[in-house]
């Protein structure tokens, strides 16, 4: 269909690619491609999880999915956590990617945790929590209110899929070979109402980099609680 593009939507923390189930139908009603892949130990993958999974294994998830899918020009989609396996896929094979977007999402340089952006008390706090929930296996689920999450409705789809999170992702670093990006054209979405604090870091690095930015006056899971404004950010800046 002309006009018509390829989304590859990958979600954050705790969430699968069942999050992006609203935002998805909306794009394939207007005639787009969308595929919301979900990462190893989560979702429906939930029974997969062991200590082996790292960052790394997220990035292969993505880069298997895009090759074993033949997507190409792909407007490649990280929300939150989801930021950092999109990056590391972009690294890998950018000539399967036409942008990257970042959803409110964390952007790692080479070399660096998502425990390397957290205050030190608060990576000890998630560091204990997982000791004491899985023996150091998963970090538990947060509740939906922290992701900006409030309506009844939205709170009630959220809440029973929420799985916990392989924890060495948090603690294994992002290797890249190429600089953040890679080159590629790279939009950035804030999620405004309100504001999720662990963000700040991304959305500083996005300016920095003259990155175009966006905003979305909702919380922090976009996906969830406006997937129309949303769709049409997303087709707006495609």
């Amino acid at each position: 269909m002309p006009g018509s593009k390829s989304f590859v939507l990958v979600h954050g923390v705790w969430h699968g690619g069942w999050c992006w189930s609203r935002v998805a139908d909306i794009l394939r009603a207007r005639g787009h491609r969308v595929t919301t892949p979900t990462q190893t130990g989560l979702g429906e993958r939930a029974h997969l999880i062991n200590t082996d999974i790292t960052i790394q294994t997220f990035v292969e998830d993505i880069v298997r999915h895009l090759d074993c899918e033949d997507l190409k020009e792909v407007v490649l989609v990280g929300h939150s956590f989801g930021g950092i396996p999109v990056t590391g896929a972009a690294d890998v094979i950018p000539e399967r990617i036409g942008k990257l977007v970042y959803l409110d999402a964390i952007m790692l340089e080479s070399g660096e945790t998502w425990f390397d952006l957290l205050p030190p008390e608060l990576a000890a706090d998630r560091k204990a929590l997982a000791e004491t929930s899985s023996g150091g296996l998963s970090l538990p689920p947060a509740p939906p209110e922290s992701f900006g999450v409030t309506r009844p409705e939205d709170v009630a789809f959220l809440e029973p899929r929420l799985t916990p999170h392989p924890f060495r992702t948090f603690t294994t670093a992002l290797e890249l070979k190429h600089p953040l990006g890679n080159g590629l054209p790279v939009h950035y979405i804030q999620c405004t109402d309100p504001p999720y604090p662990p963000a700040k870091v991304a959305l500083k690095r996005a300016l920095r980099h003259g990155w175009p930015v966006s905003q979305i006056a909702t919380g922090h899971d976009a996906m969830v609680t406006e997937p129309e404004g949303l769709a049409d950010l997303l087709e707006e800046i495609s």
